[in-house]
């Protein structure tokens, strides 16, 4: 293993602080004078119903009514002369200081610290017509994640070269930061730092000063989901984690490791009738939000903030975008190309099938000389970004990022790209290539195992498949079809093998660990199947391979390369986040002016979840991260 050289070290300027868990417990004692082990609840009891009704409870206005029954946490007494007091605790009452929801709301907004920041609500004027979205400081949303004492044991603090022997022929691609991205970013950056002084005394002297650059890879993620069963109602969630946070911490979404970080607006712009002019303001809305999210990486990016971790070392951190995490709908509006076409490199759209055609990826300084032309030549604005290869996007928001490459920093995306892709596809084609009804019958023989799932009516009438079901369906297709006939006599040879090619493809990109040998594995798997795809022509099922999902494969090995694994950056992970991040928040709501609700419910969570970490560290049953 090699280590980059003074990456990642303290920097020798810095005081020492409090690290996360003590800077809270200080936070606690300015808020209470005098406070409980249990602060700012009085007792262990009433923080747990707090934390219930928080976290697992019922609405507000349930657990408003539930605190007004007698008897449950106060008691109306009567004194003999008449007086009604509502302050007489009963023996067996809970013993509650808070008698309503709003009371509850009081304290969590007032006595508990701010972890993460609060949401900001701004309005974009579009078309005549405002539209509003919320959204967080993402500088302090790092510190937060990068400041957790829970990570201050587990970061990564520095790039690293991985070998399997000492030799170093064969490198190792795990986790972010044995990427190469990580270590070249390493040494531009220091070279910048040293280019702004030019006097050689000074260059040591900020050597001496800054020892170490601490570079942290700002992942972000973006997807619309729904957030009822039925109609149409929509939330746009932005998320954000670190690449120094190992991806067996990040993909847990008990660890929270991923933040929400702004809710885009989700109009469609129906009062605009030009479809091609609806597309371009929608885009231009998404990046105009975008920036207004990032804007903070703008000056940090460029000339370093210091940061103080969960171990109380304060060192001189670079955050730099470098992931962006999103399926093909996603990925096509944030660089700007057109549907169709690979939004990575500058392919043909007619050649998309084709794995010896040569491509590059796209030019992002062409790119940009034509955006910084809008300015100056708004007319022939549209005629340049045109001739770039993109869409006429008024200023997207990795325009003024520093150290960042949109089109290096589009990932591979194994649920959507794989198996909601690829294998869908796979799938269709082996089973209009053999007779439905033997394909059926051989699944319904299968015997029960306890890993691979019994598809009792088939697979050929199934439809609106999940990911999970494409999984189970790919264990068990290469047996279906090994020994099967064609209709019509051709030898099922070249279907078997490309099958079989596409299957290796998908679990050799799913190892945890690659080393050059399994990425060449990776590749090889790849031309087989372009070698023996002509058995689908042949047979009439396609008549070309142009297909975007399928073309991102060529891109695999490269990005392992770039940042690690694919289970660092798999969209899967983020799918999950929108239960908890937006359909449970808007569930807490009343469906009128619902982002305002969304963002108090949200960060009301996050608090009494911060706190309970506190509390769980307080007591001993999480090791004490010492300063």
């Amino acid at each position: 293993m090699v280590k980059f050289p003074g990456a990642g070290e303290p920097s020798e300027t810095q005081s020492r602080s409090l690290g996360g868990y003590q800077q809270y417990a200080s936070s606690l004692a300015t808020e209470e004078s005098g406070p409980t082990e249990w602060a700012p609840f009085s007792t262990r009891q009433e923080w747990e119903v707090a934390r219930w009704a928080k976290l697992r409870g019922p609405s507000s206005t349930a657990l408003t009514e539930l605190l007004e029954i007698n008897g449950v946490s106060w008691c109306a007494f009567v004194s003999p002369a008449g007086t009604k007091h509502n302050f007489f605790q009963l023996p067996e009452a809970l013993g509650l200081s808070f008698k309503s929801s709003e009371e509850l709301n009081k304290i969590i907004d007032k006595k508990l610290p701010n972890g993460l920041p609060q949401f900001i609500r701004e309005e974009v004027e579009l078309g005549g017509q405002k539209y509003e979205f919320y959204h967080r400081d993402i500088l302090q949303c790092v510190r937060v994640l990068y400041g957790d004492p829970e990570l201050a044991e587990c970061l990564a603090y520095a790039p690293e070269q991985h070998f399997t022997g000492p030799d170093k022929k064969s490198r190792i691609f795990s986790e972010m930061n044995s990427g190469r991205w990580w270590w070249t970013r390493q040494v531009r950056s220091c070279l910048n730092f040293l280019h702004r002084w030019s006097n050689h005394a000074l260059q040591k002297e900020l050597k001496e000063k800054f020892p170490g650059i601490t570079i942290i890879p700002v992942i972000l993620s973006s997807d619309k989901t729904r957030v009822v069963l039925f109609g149409t109602k929509t939330a746009y969630p932005v998320y954000m984690t670190i690449g120094n946070i190992p991806k067996d911490i990040r993909r847990k979404p008990s660890r929270r490791t991923h933040v929400l970080i702004g809710y885009l607006p989700t109009t469609q712009l129906l009062h605009v009738s030009s479809a091609a002019s609806r597309r371009r303001m929608l885009a231009n809305l998404f990046h105009h939000c975008f920036s207004r999210i990032l804007n903070p990486l703008k000056d940090a990016g460029n000339t370093g903030v210091e940061m103080t971790g969960g171990d109380g070392i304060t060192r001189r951190t670079l955050p730099l975008f470098a992931c962006f995490v999103g399926d093909y709908p996603e990925q096509v509006l944030v660089t700007g190309c057109k549907t169709g076409q690979c939004p990575k490199c500058d392919i043909d759209r007619t050649k998309l099938g084709d794995l010896n055609t040569p491509s590059s990826y796209r030019d992002l300084q062409k790119v940009l000389d034509a955006l910084s032309t809008f300015d100056d030549n708004p007319a022939g604005y549209s005629a340049a970004c045109s001739k770039a290869g993109i869409k006429p996007i008024v200023h997207p928001f990795w325009e003024f990022l520093p150290c960042s490459d949109v089109y290096l920093s589009l990932t591979p995306d194994v649920l959507h790209q794989l198996y909601q892709g690829v294998m869908k596809h796979l799938v269709a084609w082996v089973t209009a290539a053999f007779n439905k009804k033997d394909l059926d019958a051989r699944c319904q023989c299968l015997p029960p195992n306890f890993s691979i799932r019994s598809f009792a009516k088939g697979i050929t009438s199934l439809s609106r498949l999940t990911g999970k079901e494409h999984t189970d369906m790919c264990r068990i297709l290469l047996g279906l079809i090994v020994d099967m006939d064609l209709p019509d006599g051709t030898s099922p040879i070249p279907l078997i093998r490309s099958t079989r090619a596409l299957l290796d493809f998908l679990y050799l990109a799913q190892y945890p660990v690659h080393t050059s040998e399994t990425l060449r594995l990776l590749h090889q798997s790849l031309r087989d199947f372009h070698a023996n795809k002509h058995i689908f022509v042949e047979l009439g099922i396609r008549e070309n391979f142009n297909l975007p999902k399928l073309h991102s494969l060529i891109h695999y090995v490269e990005s392992i390369e770039l940042f690690g694994t694919t289970d660092n950056y798999n969209t899967e992970y983020t799918e999950r986040l929108h239960i908890d991040l937006a359909k449970d928040a808007y569930r807490a709501t009343n469906h009128r002016n619902e982002y305002a609700q969304m963002t108090i419910w949200l960060e009301r969570k996050e608090k009494i979840l911060r706190h309970q970490t506190y509390l769980e560290w307080r007591l001993g049953n999480k090791p004490k991260v010492t300063i």
